[in-house]
């Protein structure tokens, strides 16, 4: 026992003083991340729910024509056909990759404008994923500490059960007081942290790729057309299981341009407008909120769709009202749709997954549970850092010690396992096998001394 539990114990807490900084961060992110859309119904009412100074009404389409006049630079990426009370919402970027959201009241007249990277819910969900530094390897690094997170989870619960630390003993010391309120919350939050994390990884940057990938090579157990990524096309309020499904082709009706072919994607000629998708849409029971595309060139459909993971305030529906439609674009024709119940079980898993580790599956109840999850890991981490400082000698790092001798191959086979389901943990392995090789080797020169 004493050759698997030195190694895993000196893993364990390697992991732990290494990732802990991130874990904070993630923690209390992911914390206020669950209650975003308490926090942006009061601080943008005005956005939100007021109505424009301009009197009169206009169609939608004309709203949309003035957003493009008054934006220029700045092209359409997406329209959110939102419930009462919210306004509707137009998100435009440009070629800088910035983004605006332009609110329209009930007469499609412009409320307000807002600079995209800057609101509450996106400066959280940045800050989370990729510590608001962007780029791949911050987001490796996230998903990295995530892989971590689950090893250290399952090291723990070992630990725990193979160590007399949940032993009563008459021995009172703050270093045996800490341990054992460390150990006892691990065991508490194991299986909801483990829920939480793995839950999170459809957005990894690895891991997320390789789940699609899976998805997409076994239709029995993910879906036939299932293309997921994780969200950085202009898409990204798309459902998970549908987000890079291919999407139909309109066919042109060449009676339709008189004047040959066009380029423009908005208000071609010929081109339904959006009063008529949404008609089309509300008749295929595709009912608010739910967001539109356009067609992104003249063989393009319009994409209606709804989704349980928008990340945006009023627009979240529940998993099983998960929809993507498609329109052609010159006749109204619904050439398409994925309901919820299309979806393989990888797509309807995340589709409840998401949500909840978002925290809005079941409503406030999610909020609440997720919010306890995260407290309790966080007072985890403090009880772990305290056992360690009672017992750190102050001229040493005062690290579990290495195992002397071979390593079982029980536990070799064990992270061989771990890493392959996680390629990063596993690569992350190799590097710290090699530092501990020349630990080891330093260690070895000054014993023969």
């Amino acid at each position: 026992m004493h050759k698997i539990f030195s190694p895993i114990r000196r893993l364990h807490f390697y992991a732990a003083f290494f990732i802990t900084p991130l874990l904070l961060t993630l923690s209390l992110t992911g914390i206020g991340y669950l209650f975003y859309t308490n926090v942006e119904n009061n601080i943008y009412q005005d956005e939100f729910f007021s109505d424009s100074h301009t009197k009169g009404h206009q169609s939608l389409d004309d709203a949309i024509q003035e957003i493009r006049d008054v934006y220029k630079g700045y092209e359409i990426q997406k329209i959110s056909i939102m419930d009462e009370p919210y306004n509707n919402r137009v998100t435009i970027g440009n070629e800088d990759g910035e983004s605006r959201y332009i609110f329209l009241d009930e007469h499609n007249q412009r409320v307000a404008n807002q600079n995209a990277k800057f609101t509450y819910s996106n400066v959280l969900r940045e800050t989370h994923s990729s510590l608001m530094v962007g780029g791949s390897f911050v987001n490796y690094l996230v998903e990295l500490a995530a892989c971590w997170t689950i090893f250290m989870i399952i090291s723990g619960v070992y630990l725990t059960f193979k160590s007399n630390v949940l032993k009563k003993t008459k021995k009172k010391t703050s270093f045996l007081f800490n341990r054992r309120i460390h150990a006892i919350i691990g065991l508490i939050i194991a299986i909801p942290i483990f829920i939480i994390v793995l839950t999170g990884l459809p957005w990894s940057a690895f891991m997320g790729k390789q789940i699609n990938q899976f998805a997409e090579e076994h239709p029995k157990l993910g879906y036939s057309a299932l293309k997921a990524t994780p969200p950085e096309s202009e898409d990204n309020e798309l459902p998970w299981a549908t987000r890079n499904k291919e999407k139909p082709s309109s066919k042109k009706d060449p009676h339709a341009d008189h004047h040959g072919a066009t380029s423009s994607v908005i208000g071609a000629e010929g081109q339904q407008s959006l009063e008529s998708i949404i008609s089309q849409a509300e008749n295929a029971k595709v009912k608010k909120p739910f967001s539109i595309v356009y067609p992104a060139d003249d063989k393009g459909v319009f994409t209606v769709s709804k989704s349980s993971n928008t990340g945006v305030t009023g627009l979240d529906v529940a998993p099983k009202e998960e929809t993507t439609a498609y329109f052609d674009q010159y006749s109204g024709k619904r050439l398409g749709q994925v309901d919820y119940e299309d979806y393989g079980i990888v797509g309807k898993w995340f589709s409840f997954g998401i949500p909840l580790h978002e925290g809005h599956l079941f409503g406030t109840a999610n909020k609440i549970i997720n919010l306890i999850v995260c407290l309790t890991f966080i007072a985890g981490i403090i009880f772990g850092f305290l056992t360690w400082m009672k017992r750190k000698n102050a001229s040493s790092f005062s690290a579990p010690p290495q195992l002397k001798g071979s390593i079982p191959y029980g536990l070799i086979a064990f992270l061989i396992v771990l890493g392959i389901i996680m390629p990063l943990f596993g690569a992350s392995l190799i590097v710290v096998g090699i530092v501990e090789y020349f630990i080891w080797k330093k260690q070895k020169k000054i014993s023969q001394k």
